[in-house]
C-alpha cells in the first residue's frame, strides 16, 4: 500500500518483503567486508547506531567533519559494491514516487539496537538535492519523526514496519528527520535490531 505524506514523499508499505531474504543476506556481505561501527560526531560524541556503506563512497564522520569518502578509512580499501537488490528496490521505488532517473552510488547502512536512535537531522552532504533519499526500513518496527525545513519545527511520527520504504525529495528532500529510541523486540528474520539502508547520489 503506498501513502503519500507530502506530494514529493512517498511511503509504500511492505514493499521491500518480498526482497526480505535477498537485502539480509546483501547486509550481512556488506557488514562482513566493512564492520558497521559507531561514528564520531566533528563535536565529539558517539552516534548512537552503528553504520556502515556500499557503493561508490560512503559517508563518514568525524572530528574533520561530515563527508563521502571513496575509501572505508578502517580498512583503507574501496567500500564494498553496492547489491543489485539495493538498486532494483530503490529505483523501482523512486521511480513510483516521481523520480525516474534516480541513480544511487551509496547505501549507508544504520544498524539499530534496543535503545538506539538517531536525532533530528539533514542530509545535506550530496552533491545534488534534486535527487531524493530512499530509505528501506527491515526488522524491528520504529517511530519516525518527520520534521520541517527548520529544527524547531516540531516533527509528525509515523510508525515504520518491516519492509516499508520511504522515498522523499522535492520541497521535502531537506527536512529534518529521524527516529525515536528503538523498543526491545525480536524480529523473525533480523532478529533484536532493525537495518535501515539509505540509498542517496552522493556525486
Amino acid at each position: 500500500m503506498m501513502q503519500r505524506w507530502s506530494a514529493d514523499t512517498l511511503h509504500w508499505k511492505g514493499l521491500a518483503r518480498r526482497y526480505e531474504k535477498e537485502l539480509m543476506h546483501a547486509v550481512e556481505t556488506v557488514f562482513a567486508d566493512a564492520p558497521p561501527r559507531q561514528l564520531q560526531t566533528p563535536g565529539g560524541k558517539t552516534m548512537s547506531a552503528a553504520m556502515t556503506n556500499s557503493g561508490d563512497y560512503g559517508w563518514v564522520s568525524d572530528r574533520k567533519g561530515y563527508r563521502y569518502e571513496t575509501k572505508d578509512p578502517l580498512s583503507g580499501r574501496p567500500w564494498p559494491t553496492l547489491p543489485n537488490v539495493f538498486h532494483v528496490l530503490a529505483e523501482q521505488a523512486a521511480a513510483a514516487a516521481g523520480y525516474p532517473d534516480f541513480r544511487p552510488d551509496v547505501a549507508l547502512i544504520n544498524q539499530y539496537q534496543p535503545g538506539t536512535a538517531m536525532g533530528l537531522h539533514q542530509d545535506r552532504d550530496e552533491a545534488d538535492f534534486t535527487q531524493p533519499i530512499v530509505s528501506i526500513s527491515l526488522g524491528l518496527p520504529v517511530i519516525f519523526l518527520w520534521g520541517g525545513l527548520q529544527r524547531r519545527d516540531k516533527p509528525e511520527q509515523h510508525l515504520l514496519e518491516h519492509g516499508d520504504v520511504l522515498v522523499w525529495g522535492g520541497a521535502d528532500r531537506l527536512r529534518f528527520h529521524g527516529v525515536k529510541k528503538l523498543a526491545k523486540g525480536t524480529h523473525p528474520l533480523c532478529g533484536q535490531q532493525r537495518i535501515n539502508i539509505t540509498l542517496r547520489r552522493a556525486r
